[in-house]
């Protein structure tokens, strides 16, 4: 008896012992990791899988009906509300997501590009009270529910989608706002004027989650993007911080800064080359698409 007691308490005592060493080795990962800040190690696979294909003119050609669009006009006025009323069409779910000016709303839609025709169904929407002067969320619903047919333009480089109902009468005007071709890892090849050479100044972009990370050749930064619905391909880079590690050349570290906060639209050259530009149309970032880390 007594030695049955004696191996029951050598139990529970190495149990005990054990938990307590798990517990302490799992408070000194945490530590570590917080030691030193780091670019997250799972960006590069964030950014390789959600690489695709920009929204082109072929797409359209096709009749293709994805991405993000801002609502501009409802029944010849302007889509002015609340907030920037705009739609997102998920092809994959047949789901549009979207804002009306005050209330979030989705729902189903079905197309034909053979005969260009469009409808909604289901649509949901929150019910928020919402000010009634400019366009109203009623009237961006009801444009919705009238829409039985679609088409397109391609305008300096913006795409147009246009609404019409079963009497052939333009009921909703859309501009095109998809960034995916952001998305993934990039190497800064020009800033400005000045073309690069600087191997470990690359960003990493994820535009689903609005987040900016990256290395300026020497210190690592952090920050958001944003994506301004009311105008043609507007973007901004927020809340930039940074390492502050003491570099060799700090001129460029800080000409990259000043671009990514200058830097309001973006365009791509190809699926491997994008532009920056600022407010006024000038060039200030070029980047360039990379596999390496």
């Amino acid at each position: 008896m007594t030695k049955t007691i004696l191996t029951l308490i050598a139990g529970v005592l190495t149990l005990s012992l054990s938990g307590c060493s798990l517990f302490k080795s799992g408070n000194a990962n945490t530590a570590n990791d917080k030691s030193e800040p780091m670019l997250p190690h799972d960006r590069e696979v964030i950014s390789n899988k959600t690489v695709r294909e920009t929204y082109t003119s072929e797409e359209l050609k096709k009749g293709i009906v994805k991405g993000d669009w801002s609502i501009l006009e409802v029944d010849g006025q302007k889509a002015v509300g609340e907030r920037a009323p705009f739609l997102k069409f998920v092809p994959g779910e047949k789901r549009v997501y979207g804002n009306n000016g005050c209330n979030t709303l989705n729902g189903d839609y079905a197309y034909n590009p053979a005969d260009s025709t469009l409808r909604f169904g289901q649509m949901l929407s929150t019910m928020m009270a919402c000010n009634k002067e400019g366009i109203t969320d009623y009237q961006i619903n009801q444009a919705l529910e009238a829409t039985r047919r679609y088409d397109w333009k391609i305008q300096d480089s913006d795409y147009y989608l246009y609404f019409y109902n079963a009497d052939g009468k333009q009921v909703m005007t859309l501009m095109h706002q998809n960034f995916d071709f952001l998305n993934g890892t990039w190497l800064v090849t020009s800033i400005d004027d000045n073309k690069l050479d600087v191997p470990d100044m690359k960003l990493v972009i994820d535009v689903d989650e609005g987040k900016l990370h990256g290395n300026t050749g020497c210190n690592i930064l952090n920050g958001t993007m944003e994506i301004d619905m009311e105008e043609a391909n507007s973007i901004s880079f927020n809340a930039i911080g940074m390492t502050r590690m003491a570099c060799p050349d700090m001129n460029y570290e800080t000409a990259l800064i000043v671009a990514l906060e200058e830097a309001s639209t973006a365009r791509p050259v190809s699926r491997d080359e994008v532009l920056l530009f600022d407010s006024q149309g000038k060039q200030v970032l070029s980047l360039r698409r990379t596999t390496d880390k």
